[in-house]
Formats: C-alpha cells, sequence, structure tokens
C-alpha cells in the first residue's frame, strides 16, 4: 500500500516535496492544502486534490502523513502543534535557537493525539545536525564548524518579505573564506557567528515603503541578522526577476579532532553540499522522513522526534536485507 501523502502550503518547499514524492513509488500525493484562490492554484499531479487549508481536517483519516511547507517564522510554530493533533506531520522548522521550544510543543500535541511527528527536517537543521553528532561521536576531542553558502536561504529571505513593506526578497548567506581557510588547515581557530559569516539581503520595497526603515528592521532582526554584517540592496522587480530567481545553496560541516595517547594524531571531518536548488533537496530530505513518521506511527511511536531519534533505515524504501547488501 502507498503512503498516502498531503502537503500544507504550495510554494517552493510544497512545489519541491511534490516532485519528491513522485520519485518515490511506495508514495502517493492525495491532497494540497493552500490559503491562496484555489482557482489560481496549479499542481502538477493530475490525481491530487486542491483544497482550502480549513477542509484539512476533513481529510483526517486520508492521509498517512502531512507534510507542513509553512516558513519558521510565524507559520509552523502555530502550524505543527495544531495539526500534530490529528496527522501524522513533517516539517522543517530552522530557527536553531527555537527549536527545543518548538518540540516541547509539537511533543506535547502528538503524544495527546497519539501521533507521530517530526520536527526540523532538511539539510540544517537536519543532514548537517546528523553529521555534527556523528562527528562528534568519533572525535570527542575537537571543534565544530559549520559554513553555510554561498546561497539563498529559504527561512531568511521569508522572514524578511514579512517586514512591512517588503514585496520580495531574497537573502545570500556568505561563508568567510578566510574562517573556512583556516579550519581546513587545522589551525583551530576561535571564531565568532559574525568571523564566519556574513549575510547580503536584495529587496524590493512595496511603493512608498521606508527604505531606511525596512532595512533597520533587517539588520535588528533576533536570531536572522542581528549577529551578522549584514548589507541590504533595495532592487527593482525586474531585477530580481533576471538575477535572482534560482534558489541555489549549499555549504559545510567540519569538526577538527585529534587521537593517540598523546594527542599527537590530527583528523578533520568534512561533509558538504552544492545545491542547485534549496527547496528541492530540502523536500527530498523532508519525503525521507516523511517514510520514517509512516513506519514509526505504525509502531505506535508517538509523540515528537527530531533526526537524532530515527535509525537510518527508516527512511529507506529497502528492506533491511537490502540495505545490508547493497549499501553496508
Amino acid at each position: 500500500m502507498s503512503i498516502r501523502v498531503g502537503i500544507l502550503g504550495y510554494g517552493n518547499l510544497g512545489r519541491g516535496v511534490e516532485c519528491a514524492v513522485r520519485q518515490n513509488p511506495d508514495m502517493e500525493l492525495r491532497a494540497v492544502f493552500t490559503r491562496r484562490d484555489l482557482e489560481k492554484v496549479t499542481i502538477l499531479t493530475d490525481t491530487a486534490k486542491v483544497c482550502r487549508v480549513e477542509e484539512a481536517r476533513d481529510w483526517k483519516d486520508e492521509l498517512d502523513v502531512l507534510i507542513l511547507c509553512g516558513g519558521s517564522a510565524t507559520d509552523l510554530p502555530v502550524q505543527t502543534p495544531e495539526y500534530a493533533r490529528l496527522f501524522n506531520v513533517v516539517d522543517s522548522f530552522d530557527t536553531h535557537a527555537r527549536i527545543p521550544e518548538h518540540f516541547a510543543a509539537v511533543d506535547a500535541a502528538a503524544k495527546e493525539s497519539g501521533k507521530t511527528a517530526i520536527i526540523s527536517v532538511g539539510w540544517d537543521p537536519g543532514m548537517f545536525s546528523l553529521n555534527r553528532m556523528y562527528a562528534n561521536a568519533i572525535l570527542p576531542e575537537g571543534k565544530d564548524y559549520t559554513f553555510w553558502g554561498r546561497g539563498v536561504s529559504q527561512g531568511h529571505s521569508d522572514a524578511v518579505r514579512r517586514i512591512s513593506g517588503v514585496k520580495d526578497a531574497k537573502q545570500y548567506t556568505i561563508p568567510v573564506e578566510a574562517a573556512l581557510a583556516s579550519v581546513r588547515a587545522g589551525e583551530n581557530p576561535d571564531l565568532t557567528t559574525r568571523e564566519k559569516h556574513t549575510r547580503e539581503c536584495f529587496v524590493v520595497l512595496e511603493e512608498g515603503a521606508d527604505a531606511a526603515r525596512v532595512e533597520e528592521e533587517i539588520k535588528t532582526m533576533p536570531n536572522y541578522f542581528a549577529d551578522y554584517d549584514t548589507t541590504v540592496h533595495f532592487i527593482s522587480e525586474e531585477e530580481m526577476k533576471r538575477d535572482h530567481s534560482r534558489i541555489p545553496h549549499g555549504g559545510f560541516v567540519l569538526r577538527s579532532g585529534v587521537t593517540g595517547w598523546e594527542k599527537e594524531n590530527h583528523h578533520l571531518i568534512e561533509y558538504s553540499l552544492k545545491l542547485d536548488s534549496n527547496p528541492e533537496f530540502t523536500s527530498s530530505v523532508i519525503v525521507a522522513y516523511a517514510r520514517a513518521a509512516y513506519r514509526l506511527a505504525s509502531e505506535k511511536a508517538f509523540g515528537c522526534k527530531t533526526v537524532f531519534d530515527i535509525a537510518p533505515a527508516y527512511l529507506s524504501p529497502k528492506s533491511g536485507e537490502e540495505l545490508r547488501k547493497s549499501l553496508l
């Protein structure tokens, strides 16, 4: 039987999830729920229905997993606990500083309703988180370093677009090359947040909007921009479409550590990603974890989970025997 999937939110991430479901033959997309006018939403899957968000609860018994594709700034803190009372859910909540409180809220809702929820799924948090954890376990004496970019951050771009007076925005995260080179050279530098990355925003304003106010709101936004050197460019809609239509990203997770009785041997673990499409790669990770949510729910492993709690075999459509034969 196919895993019946629903998508809540049909922006870049939702469209990516739809494409990813198509590549997984043990899944089928049944419904897309949107806040937009239904007549203006066209999906790619002929067999799935497009419904208003308010209709989602009517599908309570028709979906195995609901994938939440809203933004972390305002959508997911409300939506994930709400829908975890009705469905097994997966989200991509990516405000690192608020993950503990988000986990607590979702865990309470999922346990109360007898559902399985997996939060903060993607590549960071997500795949990068796993690699940080593995590297820490293997090299307990060492230092962690994570560099993102150069690429478009969906969460940060969404946060800028939520500012009053902003019509459209793209935000690029850029590693400081000197800092990355120092880590790779084994120098183990102590780096502040500001020394590791810069942020660059390209913003289209609504007519009559106060550019100085918008720039100040961006640069002082806690958890997003306040701790970084941030440059804001105000551009036209034409420039945005011409120069910033794609959504690339990537980055590096490194751990520099030592082994040996006298700590005489040095090691560097590095995991990297180079992505043509941030939302499509994130969607592919989410869909793999949707499979895990379905399997965990069938085992009555209810409550909230993160990538740390889930065995890799739960992500794959292959059996344990096939995995041991082909990948181990």
